[in-house]
């Protein structure tokens, strides 16, 4: 590749080179693409510059726009103090996935003479037909990501459809090594969680099956992390831990997906996405029935689901019916006819 001839008072300013890749997985594993990108300090050498710098607090992260990117925000920065002379990346995907954030780069650069050098030469934004090339390599790095990601929904989603796809399941189901979704072949999770079943079905009520647990010192598999299955500990039960086993159709044998939704936010002029809003279970994505072996039948789930409903909605309507208690006088106890406490149903 024959090197572009940049202006002196260019070559007095700093380079920087930016090095980014989207995940952690690509750090560790796409090393070749790490080097490519240190590599640059060379070509920037070559191409005249004494000072250079390199920027690499984004590896992985992404640069769709919804991810804080420090080190692209520090770019920004020194390219407004006029002291860059030249960003390096091996392709434009390196330094934007996204309209905006590519555009306004450009803008600036433009601004105050500052050239953008990826793997096929050098481009100066404040040219019209450089900026074009600029602009239109931009947008086909938008689209390719747009373009992946929907493919990768859409393979998740038909893979999901036949009750194939790997998602994560609750306390007493594991995933064979045949791909098959199973009980977990401990006899001790199973009996835990049919015992929340037969407390709920007795006491009627998810609070009183916490109480019993508690007073009769019954221990129940919960996630050392608070989230992963795949190691347990045995600890006194939660209320969550009781309600997840209730109202999960999981248990039911039905195998669910797209319970939850991704909500996106502008925070401070930058996109963020907010994980795990729950989504009505007609709403689900997938909710297969008879997908596998059940603790309970479907008949019992959908009963359970709605006496939690009924146990919600009488707590609701007797907080908002509660007098305030007289000063000589005790407080009324509604609790007992709705039998349930705070943490709600």
């Amino acid at each position: 590749m024959t090197l572009r001839e940049l202006p002196k008072e260019t070559l007095a300013r700093a380079a920087i080179v930016y090095v980014r890749q989207s995940t952690g997985m690509q750090v560790r594993e796409n090393l070749e693409s790490q080097r490519r990108q240190y590599g640059l300090v060379d070509l920037a050498r070559q191409y005249g510059f004494r000072d250079v710098s390199v920027i690499d607090e984004d590896l992985g992260r992404s640069a769709s726009g919804t991810e804080d990117r420090p080190g692209f925000r520090n770019l920004v920065g020194r390219i407004c103090e006029g002291s860059v002379g030249a960003v390096f990346c091996l392709e434009a995907s390196r330094l934007p996935r996204n309209g905006r954030d590519w555009h306004h780069l450009l803008e600036l650069c433009g601004l105050v003479g500052a050239y953008v050098i990826d793997s096929d030469g050098a481009h100066d934004p404040g040219l019209p037909n450089d900026r074009l090339l600029l602009g239109l390599k931009g947008t086909m790095s938008e689209f390719e990501l747009t373009l992946i990601r929907k493919r990768m929904i859409d393979a998740a989603v038909a893979k999901a459809r036949r009750g194939e796809l790997r998602i994560g399941v609750p306390v007493g189901y594991i995933w064979s090594r045949d791909g098959g979704l199973m009980m977990d072949p401990d006899r001790r999770i199973q009996d835990a969680i049919r015992m929340i079943f037969r407390l709920f079905e007795r006491l009627g009520s998810a609070t009183q099956v916490l109480l019993h647990t508690r007073r009769e010192g019954l221990l129940f598999p919960r996630p050392v992390d608070g989230k992963s299955t795949s190691e347990l500990t045995w600890r006194a039960p939660a209320y969550r831990n009781v309600i997840s086993v209730l109202r999960n159709p999981f248990y039911a044998g039905a195998y669910a997906y797209g319970k939850s939704r991704v909500q996106t936010t502008l925070v401070d002029g930058s996109l963020r996405k907010t994980y795990g809003r729950s989504r009505p279970m007609e709403e689900w994505t997938v909710l297969a029935r008879d997908h596998h072996e059940a603790y309970v039948t479907w008949e019992v789930f959908e009963r359970n689901r709605e006496r939690l409903s009924r146990n919600s909605y009488c707590q609701s309507a007797a907080r908002v019916q509660v007098p305030r208690s007289p000063r000589e006088g005790g407080r009324p106890s509604w609790r007992a006819c709705c039998d349930v406490d705070a943490a709600g149903e």
